[in-house]
């Protein structure tokens, strides 16, 4: 496994963290990628965001979106949700949205989800707090680890680069 460490300047917009872009740039194959909380700005193929103002094909709950893929049919997909239930009320509190239905298995579910959807050799490319990945149990392999601390009390951005297993 990979581990590295960049500096870098935080964003509200993940994808546009420079060592971030990078890595996309390195970790993105061809084929159909999906991004469930795309934002702006993200280099997914098929987007998503429940934010109904956010230029994404979809405006759908991750879950629905993921939902929407059949078994083993995604090259890749990119997790970057909101990292903690404060950010998720930021995030949607503001448009009339309940980005968040206060279960613990909110983040669970959808990792759930795109274990299912995506083939084996794909790959998941998760942000973060926390360097979990979608995780062993679901049939991932830890491949690479980018550390992105951005300095005073920022916490880190985490991101790691899972392949899955045959």
């Amino acid at each position: 496994m990979k581990i590295e460490r960049q500096w870098a300047m935080p964003n509200k917009w993940t994808f546009r963290i420079k060592p971030i872009k990078e890595l996309l740039m390195q970790e993105i194959t061809d084929g159909l990628w999906v991004d469930p909380y795309a934002g702006e700005c993200s280099p997914a193929t098929i987007t998503n965001d429940l934010n109904p103002e956010r230029p994404t094909d979809y405006h759908l709950q991750a879950i629905d979106f993921l939902k929407k893929f059949k078994d083993k049919s995604v090259d890749g997909v990119l997790y970057d949700p909101p990292y903690s239930q404060r950010q998720v009320k930021e995030c949607y509190d503001g448009i009339g949205i309940d980005g968040w239905d206060g279960r613990m298995t909110f983040w669970s579910e959808a990792k759930n989800e795109i274990a299912r959807i995506v083939k084996p050799g794909g790959k998941v490319i998760c942000f973060g707090w926390n360097s979990m990945g979608c995780g062993a149990k679901r049939g991932f392999s830890m491949e690479r680890v980018l550390i992105v601390p951005h300095g005073g009390s920022r916490n880190d951005t985490i991101c790691t680069v899972e392949i899955k297993k045959e």
